[in-house]
């Protein structure tokens, strides 16, 4: 196999891949990145066998044929090139050597025949969304998936479409760690099938790689299912993802309904002292103080071995006074994506679950269970 290409689609083509290929694997092969040159173009390659990634590239092939090679050092050489075409060339015995400019680099590649199928995808099946809308609600619900493995069901994004009473289609997502949730919701429009109308779990690493698909430029991808895994098409790059294979807890059943004690606040004052407070308040909980009043909340924070601190800020309340404590981490999560001015919290009594919404905006609900005062 030989081809020619630029260096700087080269280093993009590998780039793409390295939040993909497994660094510490018990199959050496997942470390590899699949290089396959067919008569008109370049095809890259990887997976770790829950998440995979085919893309295409324009490249002056030589003579076609495929190779596998360590992608992780591949990228660290590519990036390291002089600014011109690369010659890149398999030899005897798996061997490559890498030629650009004055320099070259012979390194050791592995057996394509070891490589893990990456399957067809029929784009038929798939259907368009848009971009914005995906970007938007896995910012909105990702920060709350569950990082412990051993909940695998809940490693993920869980993904529905629902049907409105006049018929119109709202995709859901959902993510929750047992200690806080998050609900994301928009119109969709399109075919939802049997799999979106069920519900499908889709996991935390595809996720990470959908959200850079959808950073990369506006308009629309293809979205679609295929022999348990979901597809994502964005110009001539493919990602499929297995989905999670679990029953989603009824996350409905953990939205409070009797949350009656409202109150809105800026969210910009209200993060940058809750950001303050958080400094004080133990590496270990995170925990800080609100003390709300009929006009104001007291937040504060203490630490036995540094000391504490207090601020006061205005706010729309009217109730009767009331203290609870928070996780400062899970708030400036929450306060992090929502996107207007002020949001609305929402408190039941100091033990339940607290809701806090966009104000006057029913795109995202987040819930947050309070620490014990």
């Amino acid at each position: 196999m030989e081809f020619i290409i630029d260096k700087e689609i080269f280093l993009k083509s590998l780039q793409k891949i390295q939040g993909i290929v497994e660094k510490r694997t018990s199959m050496p092969i997942l470390s590899n990145v699949l290089i396959e040159a067919t008569e008109s173009a370049l095809h890259i390659i990887a997976t770790d066998l829950e998440v995979g990634m085919k893309s295409t590239y324009p490249a002056e092939v030589v003579s076609p044929g495929r190779i596998t090679i360590g992608a992780k050092k591949l990228y660290e050489i590519v990036k390291e090139l002089p600014n011109q075409e690369i010659t890149f060339s398999t030899k005897d015995n798996d061997w490559v050597e890498i030629r650009c400019g004055k320099v070259q680099f012979n390194i050791v590649g592995l057996s394509p025949e070891e490589f893990p199928y990456f399957p067809a995808v029929k784009e038929e099946s798939l259907f368009e969304i848009e971009s914005s809308l995906l970007k938007g609600m896995i910012e909105k619900t990702s920060y709350a998936i569950c990082n412990d493995e051993t909940k695998y069901n809940l490693n993920g994004l869980f993904t529905k479409v629902e049907v409105a009473t006049g018929g119109d289609q709202i995709l859901k997502m959902v993510a929750t760690d047992g200690h806080r949730l998050s609900i994301a919701t928009g119109s969709f429009k399109g075919n939802a099938g049997p799999e979106l109308l069920k519900g499908v779990i889709l996991p935390k690493k595809g996720i990470y790689e959908m959200k850079k698909i959808t950073d990369e430029e506006g308009g629309t991808l293809l979205f679609g299912f295929m022999d348990n895994s979901a597809v994502i098409k964005r110009g001539d790059s493919y990602m499929v993802m297995r989905l999670v294979d679990g029953e989603f807890p009824d996350y409905n059943r953990v939205v409070p309904v009797v949350n009656d004690q409202v109150i809105t606040v800026n969210k910009e004052v209200f993060t940058h002292s809750v950001r303050r407070m958080a400094i004080l308040s133990s590496e270990k909980f995170k925990g800080i103080m609100l003390e709300i009043s009929a006009t104001s909340i007291k937040i504060s924070s203490s630490n036995p071995e540094l000391g504490d601190a207090m601020e006061e800020i205005d706010v729309i309340y009217g109730g009767e006074p009331f203290a609870v404590r928070f996780n400062a981490r899970y708030l400036l999560d929450v306060l992090a994506v929502a996107e207007t001015d002020c949001v609305d919290m929402k408190f039941k009594d100091e033990l339940s679950p607290s809701i806090i919404v966009p104000e006057k905006s029913d795109s995202f609900l987040a819930v947050i269970m309070p620490m014990r005062l």
